[in-house]
């Protein structure tokens, strides 16, 4: 299938890298010329600007930060939706407030041109060997016709309602990742106050009710001080941001992931906002003055 590919960071490039693999003829377009060089050496046509990404493709890609970025790309600024094929699709990738994601879809349909919103969960490892899990809302026809191309990139494709549910389920993901991360950090901080070694809290806990896959992503992470991103603190602000307005036009009550949101944002505020949520660690050993160990 070609495939115009727009946004290649962090998770972007390695999903990009994988379309490649699988046999699809991409076509890109980046700031970072490093980025488009590694993308060309892999097999991607490069392109000197987003318009040249769409001529003659069959699906348009997006993996943009927020909502404002989707609809400058597909709607105000790039206007690519006036400039890619009416044959082809849009699937979005970002994860964005599923009202945008409406908004968006229905100014595509006044140019017959179907939208999927396909968030992502599961951070650059998965991005990198093709494991995501994506959450997607829209026509199941489309969704049908585009699966295989998601699967080149995840291993599991779920559609979860009409257009905009994608993204709703996507911030239920993220209030429970958030939640865990944060309850993950106290506990192991806790516990090793109380003297016991978190690597034998990790090792007794894991394979219980508590155990989780983000316990086994981020304990690592935390007992090695490795705040490395996989998915940074301030992507998870935005994030939760957008549950807190979701939450809000449905009257949702949220204050676990209130709590949590707070807490990101003094992280922010100290400086750590581009290290990874595991760095929610971080809020606990500055109220404590100890930094949790093996």
């Amino acid at each position: 299938m070609k495939i115009a590919f727009i946004g290649l960071g962090i998770m972007g490039k390695p999903m990009a890298l994988n379309l490649i693999k699988a046999g699809h003829q991409l076509r890109v377009y980046d700031r970072n010329a490093a980025t488009i060089a590694e993308l060309k050496a892999a097999g991607a046509t490069a392109c000197s600007c987003s318009a040249e990404t769409v001529e003659g493709v069959d699906l348009v890609l997006t993996m943009l930060p927020n909502s404002p970025h989707v609809k400058s790309v597909m709607l105000e600024d790039d206007k690519l939706a006036e400039k890619m094929p009416k044959t082809a699709a849009f699937i979005d990738m970002s994860s964005i407030n599923p009202v945008a994601s409406r908004e968006i879809a229905a100014e595509l349909a006044k140019y017959g041109i179907d939208m999927l919103d396909a968030p992502v969960s599961g951070g650059q490892p998965k991005a990198i060997d093709g494991t995501l899990s994506f959450m997607v809302g829209g026509k199941e026809e489309v969704f049908n016709k585009f699966k295989p191309v998601l699967e080149a990139m995840g291993s599991s494709v779920v559609l979860c309602g009409d257009v905009g549910a994608g993204n709703v389920t996507k911030l239920c993901n993220q209030t429970i990742v958030a939640v865990n991360i944060a309850a993950l950090a106290e506990a192991m901080q806790m516990g090793q106050m109380c003297g016991v070694e978190p690597q034998k809290i990790f090792e007794a806990i894991k394979g219980g009710l508590a155990g989780s896959t983000v316990m086994n992503a981020k304990a690592p992470m935390m007992m090695d001080q490795n705040f490395q991103p996989g998915f940074r603190i301030d992507l998870h602000i935005k994030d939760l941001n957008n549950v807190v307005d979701a939450a809000k036009a449905v009257d949702a009550p949220i204050p676990l992931t209130q709590q949590v949101l707070e807490m990101m944002k003094i992280l922010h505020h100290d400086g750590d906002g581009s290290c990874d949520h595991s760095a929610l660690l971080k809020y606990y050993q500055k109220l404590t003055g100890e930094v949790l160990h093996h």
